[in-house]
């Protein structure tokens, strides 16, 4: 019988395959990063933004909800099973994206893609935290992090390239179908991390048992760092829907190429997974709160500073600083939480988390549609990028640093 240990050395092998797996995990959102608001107006002859930006807030809502859900699922059946699900569910998306005769499908799709995203993502880190030890989370939930956005990155510029060559669809999503059945065969293989979580237990002080509804309110408003670490997750990610949605249409409105485009929209994410290997390395070192606030600081300065400029070199450099600004607090995020909640609940503060954040993508897209037809794009973006602002000042303010 193999002796069980924690750490990322002592479980290299299964480390490794889960950051291969969420590589794949991300390649599901990259391929439709560049192109999906673009096939809404040209396909589907949507005018209104907020119409156009539907599929974000579809894949938004449906995401949180399965966050919220996958933590405790997991809790009780074990991450192996919740992955293979993820990614069954996922193989409907390029299917109805190839198929797709109205717009409603392509909002449907992406509902079935933020289920996959849920259930995937939500337990590929919750594995790697699970096998790491308590000073290594913020390394593993880098790494874990990394490896998504590089694929998010990767096949935006991928399909961006599809689609100049061939055509806004099918072809891209072709590859969709190759990648979650890559994906699938990958997670066969994962042994499942209840005995690691079970050894982590065991160490610390027997926690209480809590509810669901009060591990819930923790999360979301009694517990002064849980719930300040989830309205900045919230407005990170409303700041990326908004970003994913008005990007396409504010570079194509300046004259830019698709390739271009695909350019700057990977550049974003590219940085974000890069960046992770060391800011997650560097909260186990420094701390996690002012880590948080600096990042979310970076991330409006950096939405103000696309505004302003009208230049491609600088548009990408302005990328580039949105990116290590969303690097800062994503994976500090995580390892904050981790430090703060126990583990037997865990998973399901991490879920409650990952709701909060998760909504973001659909607040965002929301706030900015709304926004976009009622002002214009510009407006829009600048509006956006007072709530990272904020979200810093809650962090600054309110939260305490958690690292032991």
């Amino acid at each position: 019988m193999d002796t069980v240990k924690l750490g990322i050395k002592n479980n290299i092998v299964l480390f490794s395959l889960l950051i291969i797996i969420n590589l794949f995990v991300g390649f599901m959102v990259g391929l439709e990063r560049t192109i999906l608001p673009i096939i809404g107006e040209e396909h589907f002859g949507l005018t209104s933004v907020s119409a156009a930006l539907s599929f974000i807030i579809s894949f938004g809502f449906s995401k949180a909800i399965v966050n919220y859900f996958a933590g405790q699922i997991a809790d009780k059946i074990g991450r192996k099973r919740v992955l293979l699900l993820g990614w069954g569910i996922g193989l409907f998306v390029p299917i109805l994206v190839i198929f797709a005769h109205a717009w409603w499908v392509i909002v449907f799709a992406n509902v079935l893609l933020g289920i996959n995203q849920g259930l995937t993502w939500s337990m590929t880190l919750n594995m790697k935290i699970d096998l790491a030890k308590s000073n290594q989370r913020g390394f593993a939930v880098g790494l874990n992090e990394f490896a998504g956005y590089v694929g998010v990155a990767l096949m935006a510029v991928i399909s961006g390239y599809i689609a100049s060559t061939y055509s806004l669809r099918p072809e891209p999503f072709y590859l969709g179908i190759v990648i979650v059945i890559i994906g699938f065969l990958l997670s066969l293989f994962v042994k499942d991390t209840n005995k690691h979580l079970q050894i982590e237990a065991q160490k610390k002080k027997k926690s209480d048992v809590i509810s669901s509804r009060e591990v819930f309110k923790r999360t979301t408003w009694t517990d002064k760092n849980l719930s300040s670490i989830s309205f900045a997750g919230l407005s990170t990610n409303l700041k990326d829907g908004m970003s994913w949605g008005l990007f396409p249409f504010f570079f194509i409105s300046a004259g830019l190429t698709f390739n271009q485009i695909g350019v700057i929209v990977a550049i974003y994410p590219a940085a974000w997974g890069f960046f992770q290997l060391f800011t997650g390395a560097l909260s186990d070192r420094i701390g996690r709160k002012w880590l948080i606030a600096s990042g979310m600081w970076v991330q409006a300065f950096s939405l103000w500073w696309i505004l302003f400029v009208d230049i491609y070199a600088l548009w990408i450099v302005g990328a580039l600083m949105l990116g290590i600004g969303t690097a800062m607090v994503y994976p500090t995020f995580a390892a904050a939480i981790s430090d703060v909640a126990h583990p037997e609940w865990r998973a399901s503060s991490m879920g409650v988390f990952r709701f909060w954040r998760d909504s973001g993508y659909a607040f965002g897209a929301l706030l900015a549609g709304v926004l976009a037809d009622m002002l214009n794009i510009s407006w829009a973006i600048g509006l956006v990028a007072i709530l990272p602002l904020l979200a810093g000042v809650v962090i600054a303010t309110r939260m305490k640093e958690t690292l032991e």
